[in-house]
């Protein structure tokens, strides 16, 4: 753990806190699509991440879902701190996009390094201005663009997570991620694929003119 600390997060925190965050954190591993968090859950803990890439979720009343944003490493999760904070219950689905190893911090030890170290106070406020510009950034694909527009930006998000000019998803996980229908997402793919810009296979979406 000590070395993936400090690879992580040993410019951004100070030796006393890395040594505390050895001392309360747990390691854990996770595989693609496995649930960190979920819908109403209570959160007990906030993760950071050591490698991989999570995608983070919202659901509306109907149960379909969108995808806010991704965490990559280094990242960790503003919206379970607010959640950790005000003892509330998550209103975010957190799901492994990836191989992921993640250090898992008590809320207890969260709120006492927020008076203890500048450098603690300063990575969390750092990560809700990350976070909220990525949220900002999904409302105006929302409110501005178009259904081809978004679908060819979330590849290439993507793609940059897992980096790798070819995405793994099926037509029904990106219309998931996406609030949208598979014969919306196929018939846009399709479009994409006729201008250049990817080329299908039937377990695949490889990026090209991007």
């Amino acid at each position: 753990m000590q070395s993936e600390l400090i690879n992580n997060y040993g410019g951004a925190f100070e030796e006393n806190l890395l040594l505390e965050i050895q001392q309360y954190g747990r390691i854990k591993k996770v595989q693609p699509g496995d649930f960190l968090i979920d819908f109403g859950q209570t959160i007990s803990a906030m993760p950071l991440l050591f490698s991989g890439a999570v995608k983070v979720l919202r659901e509306d009343d109907n149960g379909d879902e969108l995808l806010l944003y991704f965490l990559e490493k280094g990242d960790t999760c503003a919206m379970t701190f607010s959640c950790c904070m005000g003892q509330s219950k998550s209103e975010i689905r957190a799901v492994a996009e990836t191989e992921a190893e993640l250090l898992m911090i008590p809320i207890a030890q969260m709120e006492l390094w927020m008076q203890k170290y500048k450098s603690w106070r300063a990575f969390v406020l750092n990560s809700y201005h990350s976070r909220m510009t990525e949220l900002l950034e999904t409302v105006d694909s929302l409110a501005f663009m178009k259904m081809d527009e978004r679908l060819l930006k979330y590849l290439i998000d993507k793609s940059k997570v897992n980096k790798n000019s070819v995405v793994r998803s099926t037509h029904h996980e990106i219309a998931q991620d996406l609030n949208s229908s598979r014969v919306v997402i196929s018939r846009l793919l399709k479009k994409l694929e006729n201008k250049g810009k990817i080329a299908q296979q039937r377990n695949y979406i490889k990026l090209l003119d991007v």
